[in-house]
């Protein structure tokens, strides 16, 4: 699996004993795998117009090669159709970008998991979920897609937990972390608009995210007050750095943003704005640095950055803001960056529809 080329293992024809066997070669996040069948794999890695051998990301600190057949057959074990993998290969494709930091992101105690954020038209055409329940079970678009992007970082660049992967607790988007920008009723651009594709154009966003953290406000009727809470998680102690950071908004969230006339580059003002702890705060939870201090108030610093705050992120823009979810339920989230700051920022790569 990690080798630069490919081989066929000789398995016997009884499903389950392929996937004993597929147990039994280390290859599966610790759930039962689709055993990567030869015609299987085929199929998968003729979704992509380009030779199969064709690398894709490669590991700076290994030197670890993705190729597309690599892609494919993760893609096959971890249940995606073909339709599913031009997502798989634009999600490496912006991770193996030097920003994204491919490896510390993967490798640190941080514990962090690449989400996928999946914007545009592509989205629908296969099935993805941007409604109810939107990180949660259900859909296969986005459950085999985040699943496949872990089975990679684990058979091809051999990120075994305990041993290259050394997280502290880690979290459950290391299963799976891929979700769809929710189009239908939304009120803003979306990202892959936002981003400067073309129309009609779909990408996809990588983003090495920690924990997922619920903001419940029910109550709530103006931006500032929806806002308000979001930013308070943003800011909490346990969560801030200089960071960037994802913010899904409900739509029930949303629409009050929305509705009193406010652009997703004013809430990112607002939260850069509210997202911020006293100096003195940071120094008695023992989380302030000068270094970090330095690097957010000086010659670079953003208009909104208050003196004597630390603040989430050094600029407005480091906080990405879309709609998600379904109609109901003043449920919004908010997750922050892996570890201590900006080792890791997020990607975006256009989405190359299936190759027919």
């Amino acid at each position: 699996m990690a080798g630069a080329s490919s081989r066929v293992h000789e398995v016997s024809d009884d499903v389950l004993a392929a996937i004993d066997y597929c147990y039994e070669q280390g290859w599966t996040d610790g759930l039962p795998v689709v055993p990567p069948q030869v015609d299987r794999v085929k199929a998968m890695a003729a979704a992509d117009r380009r030779p199969r051998d064709t690398v894709i990301t490669t590991h700076p600190a290994t030197g670890l090669e993705l190729s597309l057949h690599g892609a494919a057959v993760n893609a096959v074990m971890a249940g995606c159709l073909p339709e599913h993998f031009p997502v798989l290969v634009a999600a490496f494709e912006a991770m193996d970008r030097p920003d994204f930091n491919f490896h510390g992101s993967t490798a640190s105690t941080g514990g962090s998991a690449p989400l996928l954020i999946v914007s545009g038209p592509y989205a629908d055409e296969i099935g993805m979920n941007a409604d109810v329940n939107l990180f949660g079970p259900g859909n296969r678009a986005n459950a085999t897609i985040g699943r496949a992007v872990r089975l990679i970082l684990r058979n091809v660049f051999q990120m075994l937990p305990g041993i290259s992967d050394k997280s502290t607790q880690g979290n459950p988007g290391k299963y799976s972390f891929c979700i769809a920008e929710r189009a239908r009723g939304n009120p803003w651009p979306l990202l892959c608009e936002s981003q400067g594709y073309a129309k009609g154009v779909s990408s996809v966003t990588a983003y090495a995210g920690g924990g997922f953290c619920n903001v419940e406000n029910h109550g709530g009727n103006t931006p500032e007050q929806i806002l308000g809470s979001v930013a308070d998680a943003m800011a909490n102690y346990g969560c801030i750095t200089l960071g960037q950071s994802v913010v899904i908004l409900a739509p029930e969230h949303l629409h009050i943003v929305a509705a009193a006339g406010w652009t997703r580059e004013d809430a990112q003002k607002f939260l850069f704005a509210q997202a911020k702890r006293s100096v003195e705060g940071m120094k008695g939870v023992g989380k302030y640095r000068d270094r970090e201090y330095d690097a957010q108030h000086g010659d670079k610093a953003h208009g909104l950055t208050e003196t004597g705050f630390i603040h989430r992120g050094l600029r407005p823009d480091d906080i990405l803001i879309t709609m998600g979810g379904g109609d109901a339920g003043g449920h919004s989230c908010f997750i922050p960056s892996w570890s201590r700051g900006r080792s890791s920022l997020m990607q975006h790569h256009a989405i190359s529809p299936m190759a027919k």
